[in-house]
């Protein structure tokens, strides 16, 4: 019994590996997208058997994120024009939200985005675009948690590969957008921080807003 478990956790943490290589490396390279993986190819880069590749990649596939075709693999297809819309609607409403409940309970987690602006700051070119998006993901995943509804946080954290994966290509399609991300973030903070529910909600809006057109310009 105690070996049965042994194995078992052991494939679990290789799936979990697989899963989050995936995730969190594969999908998020703007030079992956429209390419087909073979679990063979996986197992080569990240040196576990495939077996939990298997798995993870299921895992991906009820996520939306790949496509799993016979006898080649799985698909990483870009985001469509629609999901890159959709992502951006869903993300401003949770995040108008969370602006609004958070200036209104008194609970904007000033010194926390403030930092977060500024480790961004220290991210410049793009062999560091990936590590910029993963904190701009955190700089609004601060403020949703603010709220202080834990299935708000899961609801947003579900959108993190999409929302990481449209990130870094926006940041390649158009050169200056870290600096022009920086500033929008700058007007969100200004304005959370002073209270200001119109002012957030605007420059939330408009922050959306300018990345879906850097997006769908392609």
């Amino acid at each position: 019994m105690r070996r049965a478990t042994a194995m078992g956790a052991q494939v679990q943490s290789g799936r979990e590996k697989a899963y989050a290589f995936l995730k969190e490396t594969v999908l998020t390279d703007p030079d992956m997208q429209g390419r087909f993986l073979t679990e063979q190819e996986i197992a080569d880069r990240i040196g576990i058997s495939r077996t939990p590749i298997r798995e993870a990649l299921l895992l991906l596939a009820a996520e939306d994120l790949v496509r799993l075709v016979p006898k080649r693999g799985a698909h990483i297809a870009p985001l469509s024009g629609r999901e890159i819309t959709e992502l951006m609607e869903l993300r401003g409403i949770v995040e108008r939200y969370a602006a609004d409940q958070s200036i209104a309970a008194g609970k904007v987690p000033v010194a926390e985005l403030t930092e977060l602006l500024e480790r961004q700051r220290g991210l410049t070119g793009p062999d560091q675009a990936k590590e910029f998006i993963a904190v701009d993901h955190l700089f609004h995943a601060t403020l949703i948690a603010a709220v202080g509804n834990e299935l708000l946080n899961r609801h947003y954290e579900g959108l993190r590969s999409r929302q990481i994966r449209a990130g870094v290509v926006a940041l390649y399609n158009q050169s200056g957008r870290q600096e022009e991300v920086l500033c929008e973030h700058r007007a969100i903070l200004d304005a959370v921080a002073a209270g200001d529910t119109e002012a957030a909600r605007a420059a939330i809006s408009g922050h959306l807003e300018t990345t879906l057109k850097v997006l769908l310009a392609g």
